[in-house]
């Protein structure tokens, strides 16, 4: 880590921290104003979906209400576009020039994350479609069932040179997706199931994202001492991603308390 950003996270006291995870309970942009501009190297943020609105959906095969708390209720098309700007905005400014950022969403908000990218001067590289192989069916029968989510890798600096461990994702192993052949160009979708039940031994997120989509992001996009910043971090899965990896410094924020210990557990 370099010197300003360790002074301008001393600044900040972390809900948890070790030698290489920081973890905040607050709001994301208070925080990210007091990091250092260009110092970040890789983000990967999960913002709300906004579909709290009182529907029901199919989980585990049962019935269940699709409201996941305050923070995920829209406040209508342009106030929402209002949140996602400001929270790209930010992301920019702590981002290096050849740094990255990944956003996670379906269609309630990924396009409206996919615009006001572009309209922050970011260069979209990729849209990766996450397949759900084990995705809930659609209890309405009016509509396709929705079994995927949608990811765009950015980097901030069209004119610099980002990270993509390009041998990595051709020759790794990735028994989970069936999708992807051995020794074969990694392609642009990814057959990756849900989260584990052992990803959930202290508790779960209502958007909890599997290890191993995480794990394969922080593989392709990052390298040794590299600091990987989520901020909506929910319960710390881009923190134990970097966890696999030698020497990546995590700096995670979470607006819910209840979150942070979730999070807390699963990173100490």
């Amino acid at each position: 880590m370099n010197d300003i950003l360790s002074k301008s996270i001393k600044k900040i006291t972390p809900f948890f921290n070790t030698k290489n995870i920081f973890l905040f309970n607050g709001d994301c942009l208070e925080i990210m104003r007091l990091l250092p501009e260009n110092s970040i190297d890789m983000i990967f943020a999960d913002p709300p979906y906004m579909l709290s609105n009182d529907g029901f959906t199919c989980q585990n095969g049962k019935m269940v209400n699709v409201n996941k708390g305050k923070w995920d209720k829209s406040c209508g098309f342009d106030e929402d576009s209002v949140f996602h700007n400001e929270w790209i905005s930010a992301c920019r400014r702590v981002l290096k020039p050849e740094g990255t950022i990944w956003i996670s969403g379906t269609y309630h908000s990924i396009y409206q994350c996919g615009y006001l990218l572009q309209k922050n001067k970011f260069h979209i590289l990729n849209d990766i479609t996450w397949f759900k192989p084990n995705a809930s069916p659609n209890l309405s029968c009016r509509f396709f069932t929705a079994s995927h989510e949608t990811l765009i890798w950015a980097r901030k600096d069209k004119k610099a040179k980002h990270t993509f461990n390009y041998n990595e994702m051709k020759n790794g192993l990735f028994p989970e997706d069936k999708l992807k052949n051995e020794n074969t160009q990694m392609r642009s979708v990814w057959s990756i199931p849900a989260p584990k039940n052992s990803e959930k031994e202290y508790g779960k997120h209502p958007t909890q994202k599997p290890l191993e989509l995480l794990k394969r992001i922080v593989l392709a996009s990052t390298k040794e001492s590299d600091i990987v910043l989520d901020p909506f971090c929910g319960s710390g899965t881009t923190g134990a991603a970097c966890k696999c990896f030698d020497n990546r410094l995590f700096i995670g924020i979470e607006i819910d308390k209840n979150f942070c210990d979730l999070a807390k557990k699963r990173l100490t």
